[in-house]
C-alpha cells in the first residue's frame, strides 16, 4: 500500500488572484479535495460513504501552511500527501504542492483532522480497522513543530538544488 500519495491538478483561472497566482484560500481547497480523492482511490476509504454508514467523519481542527512559491493560472501542480501522525481520535497529514516535475516547492501544509461523531457532536475514537490502516500508511517525521519542519524541507530542497548545480 502506498504511503506517500501523489496527484496532479491544473490551477484554474477562477481560483487565481489578479496576479495570476493561486489565491491563498484556494490552496486549502486544492489540498483537501486532492486528499479526499487520494484516500478513496488508494485506501478504498470514501469519507462520505463512511459518514453515511457510521455517523462518523473527520473535521478540520487546524491548518498550518507555508506559501513558498506561487502556483500560476493553468499550471499543472503535483500535490503530495502523507499521514505523519495519528492517535485514537486525530490525524495529522502533511501535504506539499510542487510544480509538475517536483523540482519547485510551492507550499507545505499540515492539517489536523479530528474524528467526530455527528450525532453526539463529540470527538470519537477510531475503529480498530482504521487504526490498522493508519499504522500501515503512517510516515512519521522528525519535527513536531510545523515551522521547524517547513524550514527543514526548504533547506533539504536547497541542498539538493546546490548538489545538482555542481
Amino acid at each position: 500500500m502506498e504511503k506517500i500519495l501523489k496527484t496532479k491538478r491544473k490551477v484554474r483561472f477562477q481560483d487565481c488572484d489578479p496576479f495570476n497566482h493561486l489565491n491563498n484560500s484556494k490552496y486549502l481547497e486544492y489540498f483537501i479535495n486532492v486528499r479526499e480523492d487520494q484516500i478513496a482511490e488508494h485506501y478504498d476509504l470514501d469519507i462520505f460513504k463512511y459518514m453515511k454508514k457510521t455517523g462518523l467523519s473527520w473535521v478540520v481542527a487546524s491548518n498550518q501552511i507555508s506559501y513558498i512559491k506561487p502556483a500560476f493560472t493553468m499550471e499543472t501542480v503535483l500535490i503530495v500527501s502523507q499521514l505523519i501522525q495519528y492517535t485514537d481520535n486525530f490525524l495529522l497529514v502533511e501535504m506539499k504542492m510542487w510544480n509538475e516535475s517536483e523540482t519547485e516547492l510551492k507550499s507545505v501544509l499540515w492539517i489536523k483532522f479530528v474524528h467526530f461523531n455527528l450525532q453526539t457532536q463529540k470527538t470519537a475514537n477510531h475503529s480498530d480497522e482504521l487504526m490498522q490502516l493508519f499504522q500501515s500508511v503512517v510516515v512519521p517525521v522528525d519535527q513536531s513543530i510545523f515551522e521547524k519542519r517547513s524550514i527543514e524541507i526548504i533547506q533539504k530542497l536547497k541542498s539538493r538544488t546546490e548538489v545538482n548545480q555542481q
